[in-house]
């Protein structure tokens, strides 16, 4: 009676009745989340790529320059060493940052005692702001290096790391979680039989585990990447982009990334804001462009359970 009960409500959901209502209605459902959409993305989006071929002191006070400004930012030496400290620092971050963890993760999944108090541990820097990350940091630095008589924002080495461990502070607990979620998803029966064939732990992580957790290197990869590119409020509080040096007759701050590039020539003067909004939309194809040929990678090392 119950299975027939079950059968029975099955079909009066999938009835034509029913359906029909609903398909001929769904536009009030997505009609809100489309308009939010559209007022808080794609309208500013489209005015911002407009207003990078203009010269404008407000969003309505424009004239036409044409590509001068997007010439005027890739001569802008600042923005070319913005551009390589940043590709640096991804790189440098995403390697450390995935593959510790990764490892705190799987030695989190090993049945460790306290290993609940050991991710909500980990996950607590994940949960403070950028700003107050950075002036936290800088005072810990500072006091370290006062005995060096040196500060992090007088040499660009002590800058670059300085930057490295705060981002790796603050993103390695969010990074573990997913791994965790990963890990806990490999089939045992795998793991089973690989033990059963005589593997040993490390050709078990490598053959059977990893590629298992691909969908979440992948993700992980994704996040890391995008939120290296992306770094503004760290930058700003820990070094503002200090050091400064001459080159050239223009002066490069030495630890500035890209967003903060991006942010003081905008507001430079309002000269200079068609040239900032140019490397804005230069920044966001450079980021997509990466972002996709990143997921196109390593989505087909994903293997399919």
């Amino acid at each position: 009676m119950k299975l027939f009960q079950k059968k029975r409500d099955a079909t009066a959901l999938n009835s034509p009745l029913i359906r029909r209502p609903i398909q001929k209605c769904f536009w009030l459902f997505l009609l809100p989340t489309f308009a939010a959409f559209c007022i808080g993305f794609l309208y500013p989006f489209c005015k911002g790529f407009f207003l990078s071929f203009c010269d404008f002191k407000t969003t309505k006070n424009w004239t036409w320059a044409g590509i001068q400004n997007y010439i005027a930012a890739f001569q802008d030496k600042s923005f070319g060493h913005a551009f390589w400290y940043t590709a640096l620092f991804a790189v440098v971050s995403l390697v450390l940052i995935n593959v510790i963890a990764f490892a705190i993760a799987y030695a989190l999944t090993r049945g460790i005692k306290g290993s609940n108090l050991f991710r909500t541990v980990f996950f607590m820097p994940n949960l403070i702001g950028g700003i107050v990350l950075g002036y936290i940091w800088s005072m810990i630095f500072n006091g370290i290096l006062i005995k060096y008589s040196t500060s992090v924002v007088l040499e660009t080495k002590y800058g670059f790391w300085g930057l490295i461990i705060l981002m790796c502070w603050q993103q390695i607990g969010y990074m573990m979680i997913i791994y965790i979620a990963g890990l806990q998803s490999v089939p045992e029966d795998m793991l089973e039989a690989a033990r059963i064939d005589g593997a040993n732990g490390w050709q078990t992580l490598w053959k059977v585990t990893i590629p298992n957790v691909m969908p979440s290197i992948t993700i992980c990869t994704f996040l890391t990447l995008t939120n290296s590119f992306k770094l503004y409020d760290q930058n700003l509080a820990l070094t503002a982009g200090r050091p400064f040096i001459q080159q050239g007759g223009e002066v490069i701050k030495t630890t500035e990334m890209l967003a903060l590039n991006i942010v003081n020539s905008f507001y430079a003067s309002a000269r200079s804001r068609g040239v900032g909004q140019a490397k804005a939309v230069i920044f966001f194809v450079l980021v997509a462009v990466l972002s996709i040929l990143q997921l196109r990678s390593t989505k087909d090392k994903e293997v399919q359970q």
